[in-house]
């Protein structure tokens, strides 16, 4: 399989599977992004793109609502972003993105899993060189020479475009992540974004032939995922 497929998995992969958790890590980014530019869902363009992507995976309207009122009505919530990175079983490295009401309690957690599961976190930066930090998007019912070539035509920077089965996948680097979504609304205002965001991508994968590693590492990620402050994790492992 190419680089696109390798995306797409580590897109598949975010956090939030269970309904409970995705129901409210949206509840947070939307109220944090309603708060800080605004309720108006049209002159708010991180705000709309948040309440698209929650509407495509199904998140009760009244969820996304209750999150926008609570700004309306004056509901002060303090959320702090947060990023750790670490070194796991074997020769993995992830890197997981909190967002949280108490940094004290969240790093705790995290740490905790780390250790459980025989890794370590480190410092800041110790990690993230070994990642790009890129925009990515999915498209479908678009071929590949058309999405292409729209984007030249607007001048659009990308760093490759490739396709896996129905799904083109392109990705670009993080700061132009605007500029290449502009460029393919601008081909279909309707275009269908089965992916749509920025993603932390490895660029070296490793693969755990160890079972003990294999497990520990499945452990680690079951262990983030139940942490209710953590939005996102990265890795560089072949599932």
């Amino acid at each position: 399989m190419g680089r696109a497929y390798e995306v797409r998995k580590a897109s598949i992969q975010k956090n939030g599977a269970i309904k409970a958790k995705l129901y409210s890590n949206y509840a947070k980014e939307i109220y944090l992004a309603a708060k800080s530019g605004g309720t108006d869902v049209d002159s708010n363009a991180s705000l709309k793109r948040l309440v698209e992507k929650a509407k495509k995976e199904q998140v009760p309207s009244d969820i996304v609502k209750r999150a926008i009122d609570k700004v309306n009505s004056g509901v002060l919530e303090n959320y702090t972003s947060c990023r750790y990175e670490g070194f796991g079983p074997g020769a993995s490295t992830l890197i997981v993105d909190c967002l949280t009401d108490n940094v004290n309690r969240t790093v705790s957690y995290v740490r905790t899993a780390f250790t459980k599961c025989k890794g370590k976190l480190g410092v800041a930066n110790s990690v993230s060189h070994f990642y790009e930090n890129l925009a990515v998007f999915g498209v479908k019912n678009h071929t590949e020479e058309e999405l292409f070539e729209s984007l030249m035509m607007d001048d659009v920077q990308i760093k490759d475009i490739e396709t896996d089965d129905d799904l083109v996948v392109i990705t670009g680097d993080a700061k132009d992540y605007n500029n290449i979504r502009t460029a393919l609304y601008n081909l279909d205002k309707d275009i269908d974004l089965e992916i749509d965001e920025v993603s932390m991508v490895a660029l070296d994968k490793v693969t755990l032939t160890d079972p003990e590693e294999k497990e520990l590492f499945e452990k680690l990620l079951n262990m983030l995922d139940d942490i209710e402050d953590v939005q996102n994790v990265y890795h560089n492992v072949e599932i």
